[in-house]
């Protein structure tokens, strides 16, 4: 066993210090960084920010009377449009899947790699990080931005605060601007929006968006990470010691010190204290008093740290994607192994596949045509002048299909029924025809009277709908009810 590890056997992971329940924000300078990682995450930001901004302006034909934009949710006309799929609001359950699909796939991500998505991909850190690259570009780097916060107000430092905030509220408004594309024909919106004709709503959650966003990616940072944020607590449930996480190896890295050039490296650890990791780090924080609930994982400081050890010739990596088991086997001169397929890892893995094949089989078997029946509630019943009582109902037709239907209505269940369609009247043979328009939903409005002395307690009865030309059925059982129910 050489030396370095009989020192670092000795040394226990790093505990970070005990902080303040409540403290006023410290203002932080996060200095740029170079390397893989920063490089990634400009890739990132390039991509998703991308998504955002153009996934609104791409068609998709789905035919005449259809909106044509790609990706939609239609309120007005009661679905959800993403490319070739269509989600009307009786299929909610497939939204609700496509969240428990993100969630699984988040936990996933993050029992394999910590917080990932925190450091690359989400929403607050993309945001920050456009904003930070705004103010480096008017401020300077770390250096020169706590200069111009230190020094008296001049007109160089007006110019470049008003510059920097100004150019913050252009990009915090077109992110609330592509918002509302996603809710209205981007096309429409970005005609009407600028003279006054465009919805309220669009107005409405523009400015929202528009504020948050500038709240807060310019002023709020770290602290939406730290405080506003549940995941950094859910985090803790789903990691465990063999998840790779942005590490410090202290086993390599401690005792830590200066180092001056031509000194031995023999009985000390390569970390010569130059504090980079903690100057490049968006949340402020140091990676050497082990893991924290601030760390978001976007591994800047390990590309601060490898361009140290490159510069005093040592080598790269004590800063790392590694695992605490691997870590703790190192400390102690024994070979590290890491584990990425974990019973959990398996279980995640298993409920996306699963739940994702129930989703593609339902999509696609699924039929183009749904009835709703909606009984009233107030009255549930009336009695007419004759003695025959009354049911009313309200029929909800939706059509999936990219042609018109026309549905004959049947009943089966109960005898000596006498069903009306308001406004619609029956065929000579007695028959009723119900038409319903493309891509759309109809509503009836149905009657359903039986003979007083036929009235027995509640029943139940079946409606039957036949597409004449298709021969598709749709049954629904509903309940007449009488006095005495």
């Amino acid at each position: 066993m050489n030396q370095v590890t009989l020192i670092s056997s000795k040394s226990p992971p790093p505990v970070p210090p005990p902080q303040d329940l409540y403290s006023k924000r410290k203002q932080i300078y996060p200095k740029l960084a170079h390397g893989k990682f920063r490089t990634v995450k400009w890739a990132a930001m390039a991509v998703l920010l991308g998504i955002y901004y153009l996934v609104p302006w791409l068609r998709w034909d789905r035919g005449e009377g259809v909106p044509d934009q790609a990706v939609l949710a239609d309120f007005g006309g009661e679905r959800f449009f993403f490319f070739g799929i269509e989600i009307w609001p009786q299929e909610a359950y497939y939204l609700a899947g496509l969240m428990i699909l993100a969630a699984l796939g988040l936990f996933l991500v993050t029992s394999l790699f910590g917080r990932v998505w925190c450091g690359y991909a989400c929403p607050q850190t993309v945001w920050t990080d456009l904003y930070i690259w705004v103010e480096r570009a008017f401020e300077g780097d770390r250096a020169k931005r706590m200069r111009l916060d230190r020094a008296p107000w001049s007109f160089n430092k007006a110019w470049r605060k008003i510059g920097k905030h100004i150019v913050w509220l252009v990009i915090a408004f077109f992110t609330g601007g592509a918002f509302i594309l996603y809710f209205h024909d981007a096309r429409m919106i970005a005609q009407t929006f600028f003279i006054g004709e465009a919805p309220l709503a669009a107005y409405w959650f523009a400015g929202i968006l528009t504020f948050t966003t500038y709240a807060l990616a310019g002023t709020m940072r770290e602290q939406v990470c730290t405080y506003l944020c549940p995941w950094p607590r859910i985090q803790a449930a789903l990691t465990d010691e063999d998840a790779l996480n942005v590490t410090y190896r202290y086993d390599r890295g401690e005792p830590r010190g200066p180092h001056r050039k031509g000194e031995s490296w023999e009985g000390r650890g390569d970390c010569i204290d130059c504090k980079q990791c903690v100057q490049v780090c968006p949340m402020g924080i140091d990676i050497r008093d082990g893991p924290q609930l601030e760390c978001i994982h976007c591994a800047l400081c390990i590309d601060a740290c490898d361009q140290i050890m490159k510069t005093v010739g040592r080598p790269t990596g004590l800063i790392a994607y590694d695992t605490d088991t691997a870590v703790a086997a190192r400390a102690v001169g024994q070979p590290t192994k890491y584990r990425l397929i974990r019973p959990r890892t398996v279980l995640y893995s298993l409920l996306i596949i699963g739940i994702a094949s129930l989703m593609a089989f339902g999509l696609f078997n699924r039929g183009t045509f749904e009835v709703n029946v909606l009984k009233d509630r107030s009255p549930p019943f009336v009695q007419l002048s004759n003695g025959d009582i009354r049911n009313g109902y309200t029929l909800k037709l939706v059509n999936k299909a990219g042609d018109a239907r026309n549905m004959a209505l049947t009943a089966t269940g109960m005898d000596d029924m006498e069903i009306e369609i308001v406004g619609l009247e029956s065929d000579s043979d007695g028959s009723l025809v119900l038409p319903v328009a493309a891509n759309g939903v109809d509503r009836y409005r149905m009657l359903v009277t039986i003979p007083e002395e036929a009235v027995d307690g509640r029943k139940y009865f079946n409606l039957v709908l036949t597409d004449a030309k298709t021969g598709e059925v749709s049954i629904n059982r509903t309940s007449f009810m009488a006095a005495g129910d």
